[in-house]
């Protein structure tokens, strides 16, 4: 026979430890934060544990006996989900909630979600921007897109497609009063910055690393306009403001369409997509076949750089 604690006091502690707030837990289980303390507060006695650390003003957080308890009941709780889901499939249409990075959804992803839609019209795309990463593990998001090296421990993971940094510049700049013939050449033109949010360290793609690799001398790799976001330091460069160094892929709509071109065939290398989720997911069925689609308009999209 099972001597389990009380179910309720163990949704309320799945919850409160997944939000890392009473607050938060209190609105998802639908009842107020002082239900939630006393449920956690009953479990603490029946275990005769303590399960959270309280030290006001500070953050809530786990005890070690709270860390060890916490991931077996989220993926308990995960599978009692699926398996009830299972029995009662919906066949009306899914609302898959994703998350991506400002740019990426901008320039890429939300120009082709029209394509989206009309092969997988039983499949809803709820698409939210941000800078931060989203914890999956509060369920208010199905995928995120990632940029990165694809370290996401606790995760499914899907790499999509990798990307490189190139300059790119509007078609008038190359024939001007000033052509782009060499990478030497850029001494007589602006170089568009961005303040990257995605990239620390000295991985970053900037212009003093796309110099050294061209073996350009004589220009001064920080002088130039900055931009917060990579689509402003586009725009710039469709305008003819200057010579930017952006994503491959997000510059890849502007180049097809010519608003850009590539004077040189000089790239850094940058790091890949990735497509994550929960181990589990209710839609796992409908999120790979997002994430399949993604793949299969990359080759569409892109045009090969070295």
């Amino acid at each position: 026979m099972r001597h389990l604690p009380s179910l309720n006091a163990l949704r309320a502690f799945e919850a409160a430890a997944r939000h890392m707030s009473f607050q938060r837990a209190a609105e998802e289980l639908d009842v107020t934060p002082t239900a939630i303390s006393h449920q956690i507060k009953k479990l603490e006695t029946q275990l005769q544990l303590s399960l959270f650390i309280r030290r006001n003003p500070h953050p809530l957080q786990l005890t070690e006996a709270g860390k060890q308890l916490y991931p077996v009941l989220r993926d308990g709780f995960d599978r009692f989900a699926t398996a009830i889901s299972a029995l009662h499939p919906n066949p009306t249409a899914t609302t898959l909630t994703v998350t991506a990075i400002n740019d990426f959804a901008l320039k890429w992803l939300g120009p082709r979600l029209p394509n989206f839609r009309e092969s997988h019209p039983t499949i809803d795309i709820h698409l939210q921007t941000t800078v931060q990463v989203m914890d999956l593990h509060a369920r208010t998001v199905d995928i995120a897109i990632r940029y990165g090296r694809g370290a996401y421990p606790d995760l499914a993971v899907h790499k999509l497609f990798s990307d490189v940094y190139i300059p790119v510049c509007s078609p008038s700049l190359v024939a001007g009063e000033s052509p782009l013939k060499t990478p030497q050449d850029l001494v007589n033109h602006t170089l568009l910055h961005c303040e990257w949010v995605n990239y620390t360290g000295p991985d970053q793609p900037t212009w003093q690393r796309w110099l050294a690799l061209a073996g350009v001398t004589g220009i001064n790799p920080n002088k130039g306009p900055k931009f917060t976001g990579e689509s402003l330091a586009i725009q710039a460069a469709i305008g003819g403001q200057g010579i930017a160094l952006c994503s491959s892929i997000h510059v890849a709509d502007d180049l097809a369409k010519r608003l850009l071109v590539s004077p040189f065939d000089i790239a850094l290398n940058g790091f890949s997509f990735y497509g994550v989720h929960l181990h589990n997911h209710l839609k796992e069925s409908q999120i790979v076949s997002f994430l399949d689609w993604m793949r299969a308009m990359i080759v569409s999209s892109v045009t090969a750089y070295p």
